[in-house]
């Protein structure tokens, strides 16, 4: 039997894959440990969707040799690379239902690489959730974008959806065993079902039905799939249940750039969606994701980006810096941009976009209601969200799980400060 460290990187499905192997490798009877130094092996589960990931993860590969430990390497990376990492042991995105026969064929000095694309991984596969009250449920593996910059599409493959029956029931069951939060994610939950012939509104219908406490999060969804059920999506979200959280990310605002992407959408059809659900839900928490630097984009091109921030006004922006990722029609393009103009650009939007968040947060300043008490925050905090899944930061402390009624007091670019009012 092993002490076996598991190292995450990445999204959300890459760490319930690690939730899951971690269950797996439990029920298996080896010991799961809490830093490199305690364990006899250390599994990487890894992303390749920026330079930045791979680069930290090589690092740490190289760091774990030097102490001699056994190594097994899952997630992404290896399932897009695998001749990178031909000496290792291996586990693809769609093998982690085997963890416990890698890790112990390596523990006797094999070399062992399951990265066949078979079967998606059973849901009721047990896991060890990071946070005891929060799962997070993979809907489907992959995608139906072929985006010139991502590399995840290599090591995810094409769409393959759970059906509907299938995460209903890993909902009853988990929320059976005391989980009050759900996270539905995949690398794309605007196109999940497309493929048995349903979608996400009405997986969220059905799941609103259980009669049990808990709360539901969609994960990101693109939005040329969501236009084509937008007002179905709506009515989905409408129940308490669910929280007024949409992530859709635009990823420029420029249709050049979005077209050399090949993102499948436009501008229009993001601000559409967008309007859409504003006005049918006021308070909705709208996040997006901004790529800056994309090969060939121009001063111009960039500006309609900061435009269209400035517009949309969204609570939330993960902003990326272009980075050239091998096996990608994006790597292959001659017109890259300088990197120290890509890090300007960033920086740029970094600004437009604080500023943005902290007058966005500031609205709610004086709010009165409940939030929801999901995890433990920094310096003794704790963290709650409201019905918009804003994070709510609380001095008082409450159990986990638990719903307490608040007053926001102050704000800042990330979050908003409460009392608790008793």
């Amino acid at each position: 039997m092993a002490r076996v460290f598991i190292k995450t990187q990445g999204c959300s499905h890459n760490f319930s894959d690690s939730e899951h192997m971690a269950g797996v490798l439990q029920r298996a009877g080896h010991t799961l440990v809490a830093s490199e130094d305690e364990s006899d092996v250390v599994l990487f589960n890894t992303c390749t969707v920026k330079t930045p990931s791979e680069r930290a993860f090589v690092r740490g590969l190289r760091a774990v040799q030097e102490k001699n430990k056994k190594i097994v390497i899952g997630g992404c990376i290896p399932q897009a690379d695998s001749l990178k990492f031909k000496d290792f042991s291996l586990i693809g995105t769609r093998q982690i239902d085997h963890v416990a026969e890698v890790v112990e064929q390596t523990m006797e000095g094999g070399v062992v690489q399951l990265l066949q694309r078979n079967e998606k991984p059973s849901l009721l596969t047990p896991s060890v959730r990071r946070n005891p009250i929060v799962e997070t449920i993979p809907i489907s593996l992959g995608c139906l974008s072929a985006c010139s910059f991502c590399k995840t599409k290599l090591a995810r493959g094409h769409l393959s959806s759970y059906a509907p029956d299938i995460v209903i029931d890993k909902v009853r069951h988990v929320t059976s065993e005391g989980v009050k939060e759900i996270w539905l994610t995949s690398q794309d939950t605007g196109c999940y079902g497309f493929d048995v012939g349903t979608n996400v509104a009405r997986l969220l219908k059905e799941l609103c039905k259980i009669e049990k406490d808990f709360m539901i999060r969609l994960g990101m969804g693109n939005p040329n799939h969501f236009m084509t059920f937008a007002d179905e999506l709506i009515e989905a979200y409408k129940p308490d249940k669910v929280y007024k959280f949409l992530h859709i990310p635009v990823q420029a605002g420029n249709n050049d750039v979005l077209d050399a992407m090949k993102r499948g959408y436009t501008v229009e059809d993001f601000v559409h969606v967008v309007e859409k659900f504003r006005k049918a839900l006021p308070s909705i928490t709208i996040s997006t994701d901004i790529i800056c630097g994309f090969p060939g984009e121009t001063e111009e091109q960039f500006a309609d980006t900061l435009r269209l921030v400035e517009t949309v006004r969204p609570d939330v922006v993960n902003i990326s810096r272009f980075w050239s990722r091998d096996g990608t029609a994006a790597a292959r393009m001659n017109n890259h941009l300088h990197g120290r103009d890509i890090k300007k650009r960033s920086g740029m939007l970094t600004d437009v976009c604080e500023r943005i968040f902290l007058e966005n947060n500031r609205r709610w300043i004086g709010w009165k209601g409940n939030v929801f008490v999901n995890e433990k925050g920094k310096h003794g905090t704790l963290v709650g969200r409201n019905h918009s899944y804003k994070p709510v930061i609380l001095h008082e402390d409450v159990e986990l799980g638990t719903w307490v009624s608040v007053q926001i007091v102050d704000a800042t670019s990330w979050d908003l400060r409460a009392d608790i009012v008793w």
